[in-house]
């Protein structure tokens, strides 16, 4: 029985401008396991932001197929997709994208209004984003604007907001693209703690040292997969992902 929580077969994807046709991805086969830490790297061009979007059911394929815990989202519509990236995809962004006059605390609720999966008293989103600023280090700083924080803070912010709805995958673009060299590390730091509770992560970066914080590393070019690398990180005992889902239900 596989493990996958991604498999993706065949993907294409070409964008049509004019009369021209430009493929970014030309035929893409892979799977990513439950508990899995990815890197996607690739030059300019490569297909990488591609195949983030559709991972992250921002855009849909023009063939193939994609997989997501089992599901089918190739084909659905944009209002099937926004319901899976809330419910599914909890996502770190370069820029951070935080609300710029909420508070920390606030743009971590935010993803549980929009959240018809799983309803909530205002109590009880206070009390999980609450939580969440606790675990990325950030109690002191919740009723914080992003004004008032470094930028490795709002990018711990970003982290707590991306898991508010326990979602299955963390999509990770160029998480440390914006951190000077100690908050990058400190948040690969803490992209590694979720990782070793059994979260699932996909990470896209440019930078060969952030990337070799992963147990793999696919390098796209032209569209296609030119190598994948092995670097060496084992995976965490399934026990402790078991213990991370015990967590999530009480």
């Amino acid at each position: 029985m596989t493990n996958a929580l991604i498999t993706i077969e065949s993907l294409t994807k070409v964008y049509v401008m004019g009369e021209i046709e430009v493929p970014a991805l030309r035929g893409i086969d892979m799977e990513i396991e439950r508990g899995e830490f990815l890197a996607i790297m690739g030059p300019s061009g490569s297909g990488k932001s591609t195949l983030m979007n559709i991972i992250g059911c921002l855009d849909r394929p023009t063939d193939g197929r994609y997989l997501l815990d089992g599901e089918d989202v190739s084909k659905m519509d944009r209002v099937a997709l926004a319901e899976v990236r809330n419910r599914q995809i909890g996502f770190v962004f370069q820029s951070f994208n935080l609300l710029p006059r909420t508070t920390a605390l606030k743009n971590v609720m935010l993803p549980m209004l929009y959240n018809r999966h799983r309803k909530m008293t205002a109590a009880e989103r206070q009390a999980r984003a609450r939580e969440l600023l606790e675990q990325v280090g950030l109690g002191d700083r919740m009723h914080h604007t992003q004004q008032e924080l470094s930028g490795g803070q709002r990018q711990r912010v970003a982290i707590a907001r991306a898991l508010v709805n326990d979602p299955a995958l963390i999509l990770a673009d160029e998480p440390t693209g914006n951190l000077d060299t100690a908050s990058g590390q400190e948040i690969m730091a803490l992209l590694n703690d979720l990782h070793q509770r059994g979260a699932t992560i996909v990470m896209i970066t440019h930078e060969p040292e952030i990337a070799a914080h992963t147990e793999r590393t696919i390098h796209l070019r032209d569209g296609l997969i030119e190598t994948v690398a092995h670097n060496g990180h084992g995976r965490p005992a399934p026990v402790v992902a078991a213990a991370l889902a015990e967590e999530r239900v009480v």
